[in-house]
């Protein structure tokens, strides 16, 4: 349960830096919002995101990896589909380049504070 609340609360951190220095993602009512997007964000990586990738699996191979970007960009786009009451995302390419800043900061902030398991 605590490493499931780290998780959380990375997901969380990650969204808000990314929220915060990405122009055209917007996350509105503060903190609720932060945490409900990050919420519904991992939830999404955690259930649909690996459906997605075993279904695009050969295009995965023949693009080497780089389609996962733009399985992460989906998510991301379903997320703000979601909930747009909370986050929104002003098209692909935004979200695109708000998917690589996400990840981006989940590693490092991952590096930092250390899973558990």
């Amino acid at each position: 349960m605590k490493s499931l609340l780290i998780r959380w609360g990375v997901i969380a951190v990650a969204v808000w830096l990314t929220a915060w220095r990405m122009p055209g993602m917007t996350i509105f009512d503060g903190i609720t919002g932060i945490l409900l997007v990050s919420l519904v964000f991992g939830l999404i990586n955690a259930i649909i995101k690996p459906i997605v990738k075993l279904l695009t699996c050969p295009l995965v191979i023949l693009t080497l990896g780089l389609f996962t970007l733009v399985i992460n960009t989906l998510m991301l786009m379903l997320t703000a589909w979601i909930v747009p009451q909370y986050l929104q995302v002003d098209g692909f390419f935004t979200a695109f380049f708000a998917s690589i800043v996400i990840s981006i900061v989940t590693v490092i902030i991952g590096f930092i504070i250390p899973d558990s398991d």
